[in-house]
């Protein structure tokens, strides 16, 4: 094994992904977590004794985790298993209509047709085209590209790239977009919700992040066991490596020396020394100072930008009935544009918030589970969970709209008694300090924003970000994505060449 040590802050999926391309080089790495467990946002809850994924439960792009595990030595499907979903989501209105979405083009397209008319069937099949010419033309070189840039992504492929990347709307909103796209408002609601993926509101949104239609649409799988199963082999491999993967380990600090990060103080009163430190905490925290003045200043250019989405949710345990649930279920209000206006212009929980539901015994090939089931459940609201504690009050009442919305589009649910745990911005902020309860970093409003948000190398020399704060964004996959990128730009600095 390598002398040279390398701290990573934070069991989250990019710092997880970033050890275990660390570790499996023989450089000697140690992991730092101020919770019991892996995961990160990646986060169960116990309820009843039952544990109920409450954080991702979208999983897309296997081929980055599969790639990372061979890259390790070892079989991603050894130590993780996951099942393809035959419907990708299960939508439904409050205005009236339901509509699944499969990864098969024709079974969508003939799903919609049903839906909206043979008009907006075929304007479905080109919008998926043009989702995959999105997709297409940012994947290398901006997903994957350690420092991208408007002049990278025009000059990656000469003209004819840069033809390309004026044909997917960089200028545009998504929702303008999806306006000459669909006349069905229902549909134009459907596909704008991509942009929550990302914490943002579609109104402000770059049209490019139709790319996610397309990412859906290569499949959406379930992880036997759980999201969980996915943090907790990752930690395994990172092990298997000769690395160490320390809970209940909060970091105080992150010290220096002679100009660059080398090691941390945790709050037992230890100090850790290392070669080079790595984040994977929201960069909030980061620019407040929470781990050091010296990582603030190196981060200052970042500040100002808008924090992303936060949430209400709801995981419990009850019976539906009414609606024949998925395992991805979505449900839009009358008005789905004006939830964004609410969050993001008043600062204020929606009135009418469109609501998400896992339910977690769905599984492919299962009957319907007989009696409670898990469920999990979210509706957006500001991050302003440093600012404002939703009293008991204003709380029900956002609950009974979420509820309501439901119960409109024909789902009844009777939860049991007592088996329900509710989590706010107030506790999104406990979780993750300084992002007011921000679940995806900072928001993607504007073409700008693509650039935005900042890469593997901070200015302090020695300190490494990673994590959905960072580039390529928010998501399980591309958080992975930043987790190895920022650990292929640590071997570069060190001079330490892959042993793979």
């Amino acid at each position: 094994m390598n002398n040279q040590h390398i701290i990573v802050v934070g069991a989250g999926i990019g710092g997880l992904s970033a050890a275990v391309d660390l570790a499996r080089r023989g450089l000697r790495v140690s992991v730092f977590e101020r919770s019991k467990e892996p995961g990160g946002k990646m986060r169960e809850v116990d309820v009843g004794g039952l544990p109920i994924d409450s954080g991702p439960t979208v999983f897309t792009m296997p081929w980055i985790f599969e790639s990372l595990f061979s890259d390790a030595g070892a079989r991603f499907s050894d130590r993780v298993a996951i099942r393809p979903a035959e419907v990708l989501a299960r939508h439904a209105w409050e205005s009236g209509g339901t509509l699944d979405l499969f990864p098969d083009l024709s079974r969508s397209t003939a799903a919609i047709r049903e839906l909206a008319g043979s008009d907006e069937a075929e304007r479905y099949v080109k919008f998926s085209q043009h989702a995959r010419q999105v997709f297409e033309t940012l994947y290398e070189p901006y997903i994957l590209n350690r420092r991208p840039s408007p002049f990278s992504l025009a000059t990656h492929s000469g003209w004819r790239g840069l033809a390309r990347l004026w044909q997917i709307h960089p200028f545009e909103t998504l929702w303008r977009r999806l306006g000459k796209t669909f006349q069905d408002p229902r549909l134009r609601g459907l596909f704008a919700r991509y942009a929550t993926y990302c914490g943002s509101s579609p109104l402000r949104a770059p049209a490019t992040l139709m790319l996610i239609a397309h990412v859906e649409r290569l499949g959406v799988w379930q992880i036997d066991g759980g999201m969980h199963r996915l943090a907790q082999a990752l930690a395994q491999l990172i092990r298997d490596h000769g690395g160490s993967v320390h809970f209940n380990a909060p970091v105080r600090a992150i010290t220096t020396q002679g100009g660059r990060a080398s090691g941390v103080d945790l709050e037992s009163g230890e100090h850790v020394a290392a070669d080079a430190v790595l984040t994977n905490g929201d960069i909030a925290g980061l620019q407040r100072g929470d781990l050091g003045p010296r990582t603030a200043s190196a981060l200052a250019r970042w500040r100002g930008s808008r924090r992303s989405l936060s949430a209400v949710t709801w995981s419990m345990t009850g019976e539906t009935s009414g609606f024949d649930l998925s395992h991805h279920n979505v449900f839009f209000p009358a008005s789905y544009p004006q939830e964004f206006r609410d969050i993001f212009d008043k600062d204020q929980l929606p009135e009418q918030p469109a609501v998400y539901i896992c339910a977690q015994d769905r599984t492919p090939g299962a009957e319907r589970p007989a009696g409670a089931e898990r469920l999990f459940m979210i509706a957006n609201a500001p991050a302003f969970g440093d600012r404002k504690h939703l009293d008991a009050a204003t709380l029900t009442g956002f609950e009974a709209a979420a509820f309501g919305l439901v119960e409109r589009c024909g789902l009844r649910i009777d939860r049991q008694e007592g088996a329900c745990v509710t989590t706010t911005p107030s506790d999104f902020e406990a979780m993750f300090p300084g992002s007011g309860g921000a679940i995806y970093g900072a928001a993607s409003h504007g073409w700008r924003s693509s650039f935005a948000r900042p890469t593997a190398r901070s200015r302090l020399r020695g300190l490494y970000l990673a994590g959905g704060s960072v580039h390529p964004g928010p998501g399980v996959p591309m958080v992975a994505v930043s987790g190895r990128l920022a650990a292929q730009t640590i071997a570069d600095d060190l001079g330490y060449e892959s042993t793979r």
